[in-house]
């Protein structure tokens, strides 16, 4: 299958962006989880901006890298393949097939997992503390997936770039 111009230009956008996301997040990750997070340590969060500030990132970087990965870079993927994209479950359930993803039941869980962080966390710390421990333990599943797309989108690149494009017939 010949991937477009406009298909390679976007898995190369979205690989760069992937690459940066997984950096940051775990940049990010190191400095909020260098102890455990607890309820004692939630409390803080309204007093010391800098932890503030951090949750935040983490937050909005696992989120963001999540996004990037199922909603963009996995479709893309796919459609470079030469499937049809579908439903997110769907997607999933072919990232899963391909290797892609470790299981499309946990990225799921992922999911409601960063709607818990980003909804509940202002009135609940407990649900907080507990949700940020639960995200940095998927962090090196949600950065391996997103790393394993890149990879997987530059080998269909290589391939791509490799292969003669075909001549136009008379």
């Amino acid at each position: 299958m010949r991937v477009t111009p406009s298909q390679v230009a976007r898995l190369e956008f979205l690989a760069r962006v992937t690459d940066k996301e997984c950096r940051h997040l775990l940049d990010t990750d190191g400095r909020l989880f260098n102890s455990l997070f607890t309820i004692e340590e939630a409390k803080n969060i309204e007093i010391d901006p800098i932890l503030a500030e951090r949750l935040d990132a983490f937050v909005a970087r696992f989120g963001r890298l999540q996004d990037t990965v199922g909603d963009k870079l996995l479709p893309a993927l796919l459609t470079a393949l030469g499937e049809t994209p579908g439903p997110v479950i769907d997607n999933l359930d072919k990232a899963e097939r391909f290797g892609f993803i470790q299981s499309a039941d946990g990225w799921l869980e992922m999911r409601r997992l960063r709607n818990q962080m980003v909804h509940e966390y202002i009135e609940d710390l407990a649900v907080l503390s507990s949700a940020l421990r639960s995200g940095h333990a998927f962090v090196p599943i949600l950065v391996a997936a997103g790393r394993h797309c890149v990879a997987e989108a530059g080998r269909l690149l290589a391939a791509q770039a490799a292969t003669p494009a075909p001549k136009p017939s008379n």
